[in-house]
């Protein structure tokens, strides 16, 4: 098959051929937004004596975030003393499946589009080819329905339990009396959710 290596790139003017491409690139996108992201947001406390403290909650791929601590160690906190805590939830598996399904699509849509500009004599000459391709094909739409789901509940999860109300119900100093937490810096998510927005428009 290899001695047969004719370059042709007329399929990438038909459907075939496009929405191969279009497939490549969404991939590169989702997991390349999502693997390497990392956040920080900024908890404020108001003590009820008028001084003030901050927590960072840092959290990133793969947002296992019960392995994340929020106190290391004994602090004092509003005059409160705080053990360790680390934050709630864990999203890991449900991005780590968009992630491993963005890989695997994005590796066959490179070999699809090589076939398809180097080998489209052989791909049209035999059987086997295109019904491979629509197979495959078929179960690769279906994993990326499946799995932007699953991402876009996990990623809701990641923003509860890194908001105000979950980091709060996280901490006992901010269930104390006189004593008000608020996350005053919010870390961008803006490619997470672009992430599933572009997966599931495309």
């Amino acid at each position: 098959m290899m001695t047969g290596f004719r370059l042709n790139l007329s399929p990438l003017k038909e459907p075939l051929g496009f929405v191969k491409l279009v497939e490549w690139l969404t991939a590169i996108f989702a997991f390349g937004s999502c693997s390497g992201f990392s956040g920080k947001n900024i908890m404020s406390l108001l003590c009820g004596d008028g001084r003030n403290d901050t927590l960072d909650a840092n959290f990133h791929y793969p947002f296992r975030l019960s392995a994340v601590p929020l106190i290391e160690g004994n602090a004092t906190l509003c005059n409160q003393s705080a053990t360790t805590t680390h934050m709630v939830g864990d999203s890991a598996s449900s991005v780590e499946f968009f992630v491993g399904v963005a890989i695997v699509c994005f590796l066959y849509s490179m070999v699809a589009l090589l076939v398809y500009l180097g080998y489209m004599h052989v791909y049209k000459d035999s059987d086997f080819g295109p019904i491979f391709d629509f197979l495959l094909t078929a179960i690769l739409v279906f994993l990326w329905l499946v799995c932007s789901s699953a991402w876009a509940k996990g990623l809701q999860n990641v923003k509860d339990a890194t908001d105000t109300e979950g980091i709060s119900n996280t901490l006992a100093v901010c269930r104390g009396a006189n004593v008000t937490c608020e996350v005053t810096e919010f870390a961008s998510m803006r490619p997470l959710n672009i992430s599933v927005v572009r997966v599931i428009t495309d």
